[in-house]
């Protein structure tokens, strides 16, 4: 019989893992804007109310889109956070963008997942969709756009990255959390 030792989780790893991931996958993504439009990534989307949505019709809008976990307590909350104060820097010029959130782990998030977290973190504006696809489109995604993830235990250990998509689909920017002002990537 083989005895295996228990490793327990310290969050203290999962801020260097993901530190590391983010400087990974800003180098592994540079030069990813002008490269990538939202009509070749995947499209079959489900929003928090069970809705299809297709990226490719957002075009015609400008499209905010990072990649998130619902029950992560570290990267994600200071993601949306940024997301908002963006969020009001459109407001406060009179502009307007699409949000995506897209489901990093969608074997453990369904549509009923990400509007309880809707709801729970006050995030009810209509121009903001939380979607959920299948492990492959999910995965697909990911790797089109360079958002680097894996699985350690029963978390979900990736980086933080928001994509700005201009009005005709095409990727115009990339930034992360080295970017101290996400308004002025408008």
């Amino acid at each position: 019989m083989v005895r295996r030792e228990a490793f327990s989780y310290h969050p203290w790893i999962a801020a260097g893992l993901a530190s590391v991931l983010c400087a990974v996958a800003m180098a592994h993504g540079a030069g990813l804007a002008g490269g990538v439009r939202l009509a070749v990534l995947p499209q079959s989307w489900r929003d928090d109310s069970g809705r299809p949505i297709s990226l490719a019709g957002l075009s015609g809008q400008r499209v905010v889109l990072t990649m998130a976990y619902a029950n992560c307590h570290r990267i994600c909350p200071a993601t949306i956070e940024g997301l908002k104060r963006l969020q009001a820097a459109l407001d406060a010029k009179g502009e307007q963008a699409e949000f995506v959130i897209v489901g990093y782990d969608p074997e453990n998030e369904d549509p009923a997942t990400w509007h309880r977290y809707r709801s729970s973190h006050r995030l009810g504006r209509s121009n903001w969709h939380f979607v959920t696809g299948s492990v492959g489109d999910t995965a697909q995604l990911a790797r089109q756009l360079h958002f680097e993830l894996w699985k350690y235990d029963e978390h979900v250990m990736h980086d933080s990255r928001v994509l700005l998509f201009d009005s005709n689909g095409l990727l115009s920017r990339e930034f992360g959390p080295d970017t101290k002002d996400w308004s002025s990537v408008l």
